[in-house]
């Protein structure tokens, strides 16, 4: 179809638009605003379905079958925007698993285990033929976690930025993921609060049915998110994922055998990693705290991975969506305050405007 085809159907569109919309009732407008708007857009596609051929470049530039052609005779060239939609899923899903395995990296859950092979090794722990005590062996047997601390720095390195470990030479590191990360906390904590903050003063949450928080700050910072893990989690990052995770998980089983928690006058598997954090790798790694974050973290990065972000995505239908990740935004930032990265963090409101490139009113 024909560039001067193509804007007489949008300037008719809008026209027609205006008409519909204003014939309808309230209630009927909101529930065909997005249907109109979906249907413009595929009357625009399917109008420059043949803009894509090689004629239609040939036709504008004079060398196609009828010679030059008027710019109002020159097919539309629509061009899909896919750049959202340009992520591999799961490497997204196993940025979220590697997140949930660094904290408890934190946590010294992987120093813990190796302590606890070397006291069983060398006899100067209090267990012989339990369920620990064969899960102990098995693991100095068969040595089933074949990534080694190096090897898992690295995976963090690349993934987040975290750590000292030196990237290896010409791979990508996500080197702002920790201020975007905390950008779309910060965020989606906003909205929320800016939201009840909008039903409190309309007197309900029915009334208009349009929050007050910005939808478009959320959006931005997660796609933003995504593009980043996206480029830097290419590699060994979802084999040593998923290799790890489980290695994890048997881990984690094996701390809380019986054998292994009366051996440290333990009640719980945390007990056991606390004593022996304590007694052999000088002190604790903020369990408690650490333990919110893999929580938290990994679920807010698995909406990020499996949400694509639409612009023009209902809002209260986003609404819908994101409000179970508004207590996990709160749970993450209220546990990140109290680690010692986190104590310099200012607020929810200041780490937003800053990273949104806000000037506070105090400046």
């Amino acid at each position: 179809m024909s560039y001067n085809t193509t804007e007489t159907i949008q300037r008719l569109w809008s026209q027609f638009l205006r008409d519909q919309l204003a014939a309808m009732p309230a209630e009927e407008r909101k529930q065909y605003e997005q249907q109109l708007e979906d249907r413009f857009g595929e009357l625009l596609k399917n109008a420059a379905d043949g803009s894509g051929s090689p004629d239609s470049f040939l036709d504008l530039i004079g060398f196609g079958g009828k010679g030059p052609v008027p710019f109002e005779n020159v097919s539309y060239p629509y061009i899909q925007p896919d750049f959202d939609d340009s992520v591999v899923p799961s490497q997204l899903h196993a940025a979220a698993e590697l997140y949930y395995i660094y904290q408890h990296e934190r946590m010294k859950v992987f120093q813990v285990i190796q302590v606890l092979q070397r006291l069983f090794r060398e006899g100067r722990m209090r267990i012989q033929r339990g369920p620990g005590a064969r899960g102990l062996y098995l693991l100095e047997k068969w040595k089933p976690l074949r990534y080694t601390l190096r090897d898992r720095m690295v995976a963090y390195r690349r993934a987040f930025n975290y750590g000292n470990a030196q990237a290896p030479a010409g791979s990508v590191v996500n080197a702002n993921f920790h201020r975007q990360f905390v950008g779309f906390m910060v965020a989606v904590a906003q909205y929320f609060r800016d939201l009840l903050i909008g039903e409190v003063i309309r007197g309900g949450p029915l009334i208009e049915q349009r929050p007050f928080g910005s939808i478009g700050t959320v959006q931005r910072i997660g796609l933003d998110l995504r593009y980043a893990l996206d480029r830097s989690t290419y590699g060994n990052i979802l084999a040593l994922t998923i290799e790890t995770g489980h290695y994890l998980n048997s881990v984690l089983q094996l701390l809380d055998t019986p054998d292994i928690k009366k051996a440290f006058d333990a009640n719980t598997k945390w007990d056991v990693i606390e004593i022996v954090s304590n007694r052999y790798l000088g002190g604790i790694g903020e369990i408690s705290q650490r333990a919110k974050m893999a929580e938290s973290g990994r679920r807010i990065l698995q909406f990020v991975a499996d949400n694509d972000f639409k612009t023009a995505l209902d809002p209260i239908l986003f609404q819908s969506e994101l409000r179970p990740m508004g207590s996990h935004a709160e749970a993450w930032i209220a546990a990140y305050r109290m680690t010692p990265e986190g104590r310099s963090f200012r607020g929810v409101t200041p780490a937003l405007q800053s990273i949104v490139g806000a000037q506070s009113a105090m400046a």
